[in-house]
């Protein structure tokens, strides 16, 4: 059951824990009864979980290539017969 925040003309701001289809009633005031405007605030959020909010990783390491040797040949070659599914006659 969520907890509303309320404004008394007179009082100030109380809350109360309403379900949500009573959300739009209006809430009366524990001290002087009478009745409260909702207010709207901002969701109350813990910052101090265990779980972190964004991961926490270090540079990746640059790895350069050296230009200077041929690349390998790949391991398959396209076959150049008319029939690709006997491969080896």
């Amino acid at each position: 059951m969520p907890i509303y925040e309320f404004r008394c003309s007179s009082c100030g701001v109380f809350e109360q824990w309403r379900t949500m289809a009573e959300s739009s009633d209006p809430a009366f005031c524990p001290s002087c009864e009478a009745p409260g405007q909702r207010i709207f605030s901002a969701p109350a959020i813990n910052l101090s979980s265990t779980l972190p909010l964004r991961k926490t990783a270090s540079e990746p390491d640059l790895i350069t290539k050296s230009r200077d040797r041929e690349p390998a040949k790949p391991k398959f070659q396209a076959q150049n017969c008319g029939r690709p599914w006997m491969l080896n006659h």
